[in-house]
């Protein structure tokens, strides 16, 4: 909200502040995809708006003449003259849901911040992100004095929020924050200086806590509840004497449930025993079976992913080492909201040495915890084969691959990675880890922990030191 600032002075504001708005800008851009339907409220002149490049924006401002000047500057926009206490759906003419809901320095300017929050419900589909960002209270006395000296645009009276503050607003108006931080240490355009505070500075432990904004993204705390129909893909390399278990232990998930195996240039006969499988089953599962082409785990994923039927997505390893019997509760997290990207945890029940050894253990906590400070969720087990997602996620998670590229050789972390830029939820569920049965592991040790190590520093890039 910009009181009662003409176009003009806000633009030269803008202006001088260039350095500050830019990076408002690439956060936002981080944040959100492009293409989405996106309502901001209290849009200024437009620019964050249409920096998201949204299929459809709409941009809610009080002040009629700043409106009219962003309509001008961004005529692909839909700019209405609104207040945000009383907004709803019918008044301005947008009876469709929007994907985000964006809230850029606008909260502290709020007369009554949990009744906004509380009317944005009416603008939202049970899958709508909320992105909030605001100035970190410890940055007040050099904000007043930027104001004082003319440096600042002159504010209305403002509420100064701690996030924890914003945190219990949101919980109280029904949303649930999935994850946040903080960005910018140094609102001004200093060749070196700037791109090194900001990028890299502004990330780390401690001085994280520093920076001027915070942003968080939330989602409606209570998602529908769905029936969805389940595709388990399993994915099968010298796994012959586990396929027929697979199957005989298979529990029937949601409206129906379709098993699909992906072999991969096994060296015994797993492709026969899939095709014996398949052809002599009689039971209430949809067996398929399928041969990659390409090598490596997470070609075999993706095959069996893009031709999988039904509304839920799940990876099995066929090692059965992660029971079958524990599928269940990982289609009950996603089916009743408690997730949107569901991962298996191996490391909470007692685990024999021989099903994973202690350096294993010790490699799989280290990278828990990197990749937890990595995409800002928790996790405590990232290299679980167990991962289930919605097959509508996993279409704009591929869609929007080439963020990151073709960069991971397993799957695993293509999905961590996607789900974290898709700002889903992301829980785990515990499952009891037992050795094999039948084989031997496919995993090379060493030379996997080093392109681990090599995809840690990957992420940072992409997801935490972004320009």
């Amino acid at each position: 909200m910009n009181g009662t600032l003409q176009p003009e002075a806000l633009l030269r504001f803008h202006r001088r502040n260039r350095a500050y708005y830019d990076d408002l800008n690439r956060l936002h851009q981080l944040l959100v995809a492009p293409g989405l339907r996106v309502l901001e409220i209290g849009c200024g002149l437009g620019d964050l708006l249409a920096s998201t490049q949204p299929g459809h924006g709409v941009g809610i401002e009080r002040d009629p003449a700043i409106a009219a000047a962003a309509r001008a500057a961004h005529p692909n926009l839909r700019i209405v003259c609104a207040e945000a206490a009383t907004i709803d759906p019918e008044a301005i003419g947008e009876r469709d849901p929007f994907d985000v809901i964006l809230l850029a320095n606008t909260l502290n300017t709020l007369e009554d911040v949990q009744g906004v929050l509380e009317r944005l419900a009416a603008f939202c589909h049970d899958r709508t992100r909320l992105v909030v960002s605001f100035h970190n209270w410890l940055w007040q006395p050099l904000l007043k004095a930027a104001e004082g000296a003319g440096l600042r645009q002159p504010q209305p009276p403002e509420s100064w929020l701690t996030p924890r503050d914003v945190q219990n607003l949101l919980d109280l108006a029904g949303w649930e924050v999935l994850k946040q931080g903080h960005r910018c240490l140094l609102p001004r355009r200093i060749p070196l200086l700037a791109p090194l505070a900001n990028r890299w500075l502004s990330q780390l432990p401690l001085l994280e806590q520093l920076g001027l904004t915070h942003w968080l993204v939330a989602r409606p705390a209570t998602p529908a509840q769905r029936r969805p129909s389940v595709s388990v893909v399993i994915p099968a390399r010298n796994e012959a004497g586990n396929i027929a278990a697979a199957i005989a232990r298979m529990p029937l998930l949601g409206s129906a449930t379709e098993v699909l195996f992906v072999e991969g240039h096994s060296s015994d006969d797993t492709w026969a025993e899939i095709e014996r499988v398949c052809g002599s089953y009689n039971g209430p599962l949809q067996l398929r079976a399928l041969r990659q082409s390409g090598r490596g785990k997470a070609d075999a994923v993706w095959l069996g992913f893009d031709q999988a039927e039904g509304e839920v997505l799940m990876i099995l390893d066929a090692d059965l080492t992660v029971r079958p019997e524990d599928l269940p509760r990982f289609y009950k997290a996603l089916a009743e909201g408690r997730g949107e990207f569901v991962n298996g945890c191996r490391l909470v029940y007692p685990r024999s040495s021989v099903a994973m050894p202690p350096l294993n253990t010790a490699a799989n906590r280290f990278f828990a915890a990197a990749f937890s400070w990595l995409l800002r969720q928790r996790l405590k087990d990232t290299l679980c084969g167990t991962k289930v997602i919605w097959k509508a996620d996993y279409e704009r998670l591929k869609a929007g691959r080439a963020y990151f590229g073709d960069f991971d050789p397993f799957g695993d972390f293509d999905l961590l990675f996607g789900a974290a830029k898709l700002n889903l939820k992301i829980v785990e569920v515990p499952v009891r880890y037992q050795e094999r049965s039948y084989g031997s592991s496919n995993i090379a040790h060493v030379k996997e922990g080093l392109i681990l190590a090599r995809m840690c520093l990957y992420a940072a890039q992409k997801l935490r030191f972004t320009p």
